[in-house]
């Protein structure tokens, strides 16, 4: 039980930091980004490389595969999103226009993964020995890749509660218009704010990339459960990025170990859907008035 229970934990904060890249982009800059799961998968594929061919640390990789990710998601919320920004009438408009835009966008990274790398899954080996935890053995590398994705979050959470640009980018997030009337500028900090989402969702990727084997084609399964995390925690809250990723995590280890492994997604959904019975609006989202 213990076992499960740290493996579920370890999973689900791995979950909210994935997640919490898709929560800025869209709860900020109202961008459903379908494309979410091929960038984390090409950063995946960026630190393989980096460990195979140069001997890069992936925890060194990161200070690399993150600006560039930062820089890539800057470019093409430039050149491919601020058009549609600018023609949307509406957010909810922007939106419907994004989820379009964006699923093009994926079949355009995956097949450049899929010509790069072909279809085969991918995976080395870094930190593969067990570590003693609670009277319980965990591999060193999801502890590693979890202490990471924690520090990650918790500057992520100082930067948005505690600094000038953090409060400009939760009133663009609130209400836009009124943004605006502050002196805030609302494209700059959308824009802004969607390459960080980016850059968040490539680190990620680097450190699922320690622990599990991926391929061109597993994009879909992270941008799935990135949506069921934020829309369960509640667009746009990091609090509740973080509680749905802990109890998605955690329910998935518990029914892998104790009923069927084939059943972590029927589990998945089956939480996502009771959360928002009781919750429409997610379990710290606000109701539309």
């Amino acid at each position: 039980m213990t076992n499960s229970v740290l493996t579920g934990l370890m999973l689900g904060g791995m979950y909210a930091l994935i997640a919490m890249g898709l929560t800025l982009q869209y709860g900020v800059a109202r961008i459903m980004n379908l494309s979410y799961g091929e960038v984390l998968i090409a950063a995946a594929f960026a630190s393989h490389w980096l460990f195979t061919a140069l001997a890069v640390s992936p925890f060194v990789g990161l200070v690399l595969v993150i600006p560039a990710a930062f820089v890539i998601n800057l470019a093409i919320y430039k050149l491919l999103l601020t058009p549609l920004v600018r023609r949307a009438p509406t957010r909810d408009a922007l939106e419907v226009d994004s989820i379009l835009a964006t699923f093009g966008l994926t079949f355009i990274i995956q097949g450049l993964m899929l010509t790069l790398f072909g279809g085969a899954y991918y995976s080395y080996s870094y930190l593969a020995f067990p570590v003693h935890l609670l009277g319980e053995t965990i591999a060193a590398n999801r502890l590693a890749a979890l202490a990471v994705a924690l520090l990650l979050g918790s500057a992520l959470y100082l930067l948005l509660t505690r600094t000038r640009a953090g409060t400009a980018v939760r009133a663009v997030a609130v209400d836009p218009v009124a943004a605006q009337l502050v002196a805030i500028n609302v494209p700059r900090a959308s824009a802004l704010t969607f390459a960080l989402g980016g850059a968040l969702t490539a680190a990620a990727g680097v450190l699922v990339s320690t622990f599990l084997t991926f391929n061109a084609s597993s994009g879909v399964i992270f941008t799935m459960k990135a949506l069921i995390v934020v829309v369960m925690g509640g667009v746009g809250n990091m609090l509740g990025c973080l509680v749905a990723g802990l109890a998605l995590g955690v329910s998935e280890a518990l029914v892998a170990s104790y009923v069927d492994p084939g059943l972590t997604l029927a589990v998945n959904f089956a939480l996502f859907l009771a959360v928002l019975l009781v919750k429409p609006a997610g379990l710290f989202g606000r109701a539309p008035r």
